[in-house]
């Protein structure tokens, strides 16, 4: 893994010295120091929070077209194991008047879909804790249409990969500004179909009122194996009080439910202090857990 490691930081490095075309390098660094009670004691650990380094940009074509990459790594800042860099989204694509479609690993619709809800992404109260349908695709096609009057859809198609494997496709359409900035709304509907050994239905809703951010999901999937079928939602909420945002997450999967709180404070353009509890209420056998941290994380 070593190796694996300094393979990318010369790829990295020698390519930012040719500057043959223009190239972006960004980071999240994302380190929480946390209590943790699983059910066997209680305990502290030192937790890198997707934490992940990567480098993209697009590139002028004849015809109208542009060249679209992205080559992205999780990186594990607290701990050194096999498992120290990984990959995330990595693709090559053409983006022009029809959309845009990118070949490689990428997140699916459905979990794109979200958008900002889950106010506790990357942590221990992320939706993926419960709920299946968190995929980030290998050998898939992403296709994402252009956006008219606010209406876009996205489809990611699965390659089998394998003669004995089935095709696997999410889609999903929205409306609205995920980011909440030129309309206060988003609101989106999404669906999976043989991905990773579920189908399952999401729908998901954001809105901004009197400085709150409010958030909802609900979701469906059924297990194709077992034809298990569970049904789940979940409520988030955000206030910002001048460089501080509070924060509140309740999740449910049937009889299992998640409640967290928190709060970032902005520290700087780019680096945010924050802290959080979250509590799991599960069925047997497994055991209830809880979790209370304090971090940092710091993009660049």
């Amino acid at each position: 893994m070593k190796k694996t490691a300094i393979a990318v930081a010369m790829m990295i490095s020698a390519t930012t010295a040719v500057h043959a075309e223009p190239i972006t390098l960004y980071g999240l660094i994302n380190v929480s120091a946390q209590s943790v009670d699983e059910g066997e004691g209680r305990f502290s650990e030192m937790k890198s929070n997707n934490s992940r380094f990567g480098l993209k940009g697009d590139y002028a074509l004849d015809d109208g077209l542009t060249l679209v990459y992205q080559l992205e790594w999780g990186v594990n800042v607290s701990d050194s194991s096999s498992s120290n860099v990984t990959a995330r989204n990595q693709y090559i694509g053409l983006t022009g008047g029809f959309g845009e479609v990118r070949l490689g690993r990428h997140d699916t619709a459905l979990k794109m879909s979200q958008a900002k809800i889950d106010q506790f992404n990357d942590f221990e109260g992320d939706l993926g804790a419960l709920w299946e349908a968190e995929v980030r695709a290998n050998n898939s096609i992403s296709y994402f249409t252009p956006v008219i009057n606010g209406f876009g859809a996205q489809l990611t198609y699965i390659l089998e990969d394998s003669a004995d494997a089935e095709d696997a496709y999410s889609v999903a359409l929205f409306y609205g500004d995920e980011n909440l900035k030129s309309i206060n709304f988003y609101a989106s509907l999404a669906l999976d179909a043989e991905v990773n050994g579920y189908d399952a239905m999401r729908l998901n809703t954001q809105t901004k009122i009197a400085g709150v951010t409010l958030g909802a999901i609900l979701q469906r999937q059924e297990d194709i194996e077992t034809g298990l079928k569970q049904d789940g939602w979940l409520i988030s909420a955000a206030y910002p009080l001048g460089k501080t945002e509070l924060k509140a997450q309740y999740q449910t999967l049937e009889d299992d439910n998640s409640f967290s709180v928190g709060l970032d404070y902005k520290a700087g353009k780019n680096t945010t202090l924050f802290a959080w509890y979250s509590s799991f209420n599960l069925e047997t056998p497994q055991p209830d857990r809880d979790y209370l941290a304090v971090g940092i994380k710091h993009r660049f």
